[in-house]
């Protein structure tokens, strides 16, 4: 496991601005989280479903769950839309198999935009009723930059 050092961070910190405590969480909250973050860990790794999850049940932002990794110098692996290394994602190599016209407007509208988002990929994914890996593959085959991680990572 590669730790998520200084520098990586001080890189992270150049390109993506992420405010500290995002959510204006209480101290008590943030460590009930940081509990729930380090027990999620497999393999030292913070899944990024794991990371929703733990959103969801604890009724917060994305991004603070995103930010308190940060902080711990935890990265975030497996991603749901496949941004990450392919050696830390679940998925095969995409094809153009299902991309059909209406899917590949719909996102070029969005990249034309500055709307080519995770939580965009995850909407339309939802209305199309397609995995959000699936959406983010038509993008990422077109070579179309998906920006804004809902956890921060991007």
């Amino acid at each position: 496991m590669r730790n998520f050092n200084e520098a990586d961070k001080k890189k992270k910190r150049a390109r993506i601005h992420i405010e500290e405590n995002p959510g204006n969480l209480s101290k008590a909250l943030r460590a009930h989280l940081e509990g729930k973050v380090k027990a999620s860990l497999k393999d030292g790794y913070l899944s990024c479903p794991a990371a929703w999850k733990i959103a969801r049940e604890s009724n917060v932002p994305k991004i603070a769950i995103g930010e308190i990794a940060d902080r711990l110098g935890i990265r975030i692996a497996n991603c749901q839309i496949g941004c990450f290394k392919i050696e830390k994602t679940t998925h095969d190599a995409p094809t153009d198999n299902n991309a059909d016209d209406k899917i590949i407007t719909m996102l070029e509208v969005l990249r034309e935009n500055n709307e080519l988002t995770c939580a965009k990929v995850f909407e339309l994914g939802q209305q199309l009723k397609l995995t959000p890996m699936a959406i983010a593959d038509i993008a990422n085959l077109r070579n179309w930059k998906i920006r804004d991680c809902q956890l921060g990572c991007f």
